[in-house]
């Protein structure tokens, strides 16, 4: 392809609402450009990159059994309240009428859709196990989108979904996708870190992200190094040391604590440590007030207690629901009341001896608080925040933190959907049963983007061969005529050896073509100037590694062929 007749628009100067690495050099290496917040064009060399990545995909996905389908965008509303999760949803999923008055949706992910679908095609157990996906788009109305592509709202997804008999066959599909991923993750390029994740509006038991470690990564991911323990902070545990021997009760007494609302404030009043203290917090859980105890120390997990309750929605109370509720201003509630409040206590509330906690009166505390005695704990969970240094749930090592950007996702699902659609199949015995389901889906637009994360410098993008959008970058940068006629002669031996090379023969100084061969980034940049005119030699150049080696026209193809196998190979399984 010659860039004369082929747009690549690149920029000198960052975009102003850049901020990310992939998000900037998407825009000035001419992959894409911002239509709107949350919403980008794919110009040609972006789509190049976003069809590679989807043949990787579908390749893996069919190697793994799995059967491709294609769905609509716009998905009823019936089939959003067979599952519950119409209303359930939120105001992420962008809900529309036709000009009759009937409700759709812009599907944010398909399980009812799957759904519906497999259960007009399936009736007995000799019809499983069956996989099915797509690649398609999706729409989510981001309260705040940004990082480019990274957090849009309409994205390329490959979503499937399993269906088998029972948890063993289950746990057989469930493990092809696991493996599958890798593969998918390993020939795209990029470092994954498969962690233990928290199953969210999809429902089930089970699930897995599979991270790009990255210092602008929205998830923090807890890590031990020891025995291989990895979970996002959603779903992370951590070791608990042994309850302390617990001395004399102290008598319940009410201090005065004027204006003393945070645990720093109470932690200089009292002088003593925040691990003492009892944390009240107030949430509204599908809309009836939830008090969760904690222990001062610690921040509370509301992706644990929103499991724990089992609710679709959870949200911190306003300051006057809490005074409603306590009697009290924000930063007094505490659990010795006479108030009728489901409240969940973190598990090692019960190890705190002779606590101190709101005495829900304005400006009052307790001092000398000891469950069992003051209060009762009825509902009890892990409901506490892992954070960095905590001890790892399973060996009791130091867990690390870092940050990731989530580009798979894997879960158990159950029968969650089978059982509130009405999917069912016979069984052996002609019983008839509902499948148990599994949900798998990528972000094809963030692997993308995860990839530019991972591999640039401060020249450019430098793409893995096996998603680079050509992998050939050819300057020529003759003047005179018959330069030029040498020029296009190595285009044409490249192209003729089925390389992809795209042939910067713009009339632009050299300068400019070398600065915009980094920016894009392809593996291999050849470029015929004037040492050629004069020995024959062209030189060729890694943009991975940079080493520089001269070439003869009769041996173009075959080095070139050479280095891209070499390249291909540390991305094969």
């Amino acid at each position: 392809m010659r860039l004369s007749r082929y747009p690549v628009p690149t920029l000198k100067e960052d975009p102003s609402d850049a901020v990310v690495a992939s998000h900037r050099l998407m825009i000035r290496a001419g992959l894409a450009r911002k239509e709107a917040a949350g919403m980008y064009v794919y110009l040609p060399l972006g789509l190049r990159v976003l069809r590679k990545i989807i043949d990787i995909v579908r390749q893996e996905m069919d190697a793994a059994g799995a059967v491709e389908f294609l769905m609509p965008e716009l998905t009823t509303a019936d089939l959003w309240k067979e599952s519950g999760r119409w209303e359930t949803m939120g105001p992420e999923m962008i809900r529309i009428k036709d000009r009759n008055g009937l409700e759709y949706a812009l599907a944010p992910t398909h399980e009812e859709a799957f759904t519906g679908t497999v259960r007009s095609i399936i009736s007995s157990y000799k019809d499983l196990p069956l996989n099915a996906y797509q690649i398609n788009t999706k729409f989510r109305d981001e309260i705040r989108p940004r990082y480019g592509v990274i957090r849009s709202k309409e994205f390329i997804m490959k979503d499937a979904y399993s269906f088998d008999m029972d948890d063993e066959g289950l746990e057989k599909s469930y493990q092809a996708m696991r493996t599958a991923y890798r593969n998918i993750f390993k020939r795209c390029g990029l470092e994954t870190i498969p962690v233990e994740a928290d199953t969210g509006t999809m429902g089930g038991n089970q699930s897995e992200e599979f991270m790009v470690p990255s210092e602008i990564g929205e998830e923090l991911l807890l890590l031990c190094d020891s025995c291989g323990y990895r979970a996002n902070q959603e779903k992370a545990g951590f070791g608990r040391a042994p309850a302390p021997a617990k001395g004399p009760f102290e008598e319940l007494k009410e201090v005065s604590t004027p204006d003393v609302k945070t645990i720093d404030d109470l932690v200089k009043f009292f002088g003593c440590g925040a691990d003492i203290f009892l944390k009240s917090i107030i949430y509204i859980a599908d809309g009836a007030p939830v008090m969760a105890v904690i222990a001062g120390d610690r921040d509370i997990n509301e992706h644990k207690l929103k499991s724990f309750l089992g609710a679709s929605e959870l949200d911190l109370a306003s300051d006057s629901t809490v005074e409603e509720v306590t009697k009290a201003p924000v930063g007094f509630a505490g659990p010795v009341n006479d108030f009728k409040i489901r409240t969940v206590f973190d598990i090692g509330v019960r190890d705190i001896s002779n606590g101190i906690t709101g005495a829900n009166k304005k400006d009052v505390h307790y001092s000398g608080v000891n469950p069992g005695r003051d209060f009762h704990i009825k509902d009890e969970a892990d409901i506490a925040l892992a954070v960095e240094e905590d001890p790892c749930p399973k060996c009791g090592a130091a867990m690390k933190a870092r940050r990731g950007i989530e580009v798979g996702h894997i879960f158990k699902l159950g029968n969650k959907y089978s059982k509130s659609m009405g999917l069912t199949v016979l069984d052996a015995q002609g019983k008839s049963v509902h499948p148990i389901m599994g949900c798998y889906g990528i972000g094809v637009n963030r692997t993308l983007a995860a990839i530019i994360e991972q591999h640039h410098d401060e020249g450019g993008i430098i793409w893995p061969v096996t998603v680079a959008p050509f992998h050939v970058w050819l300057v020529g940068l003759g003047k005179a005529e018959e330069e030029i006629r040498q020029a296009d002669e190595i285009y044409g031996l490249i192209r003729e050896a089925g390389i992809e090379v795209l042939y910067d023969d713009r009339k632009l100084s050299p300068g400019f073509k070398f600065g915009d061969a980094d920016m894009v980034g392809l593996p291999v940049r050849v470029t015929v100037g004037k040492n050629y005119f004069q020995t024959g030699e062209a030189e060729v150049k890694l943009r991975s590694s940079g080493a520089v080696e001269k070439v003869r026209k009769d041996d173009i193809a075959s080095r070139l062929f050479a280095l891209i196998e070499t390249e291909t190979s540390r991305f094969r399984i």
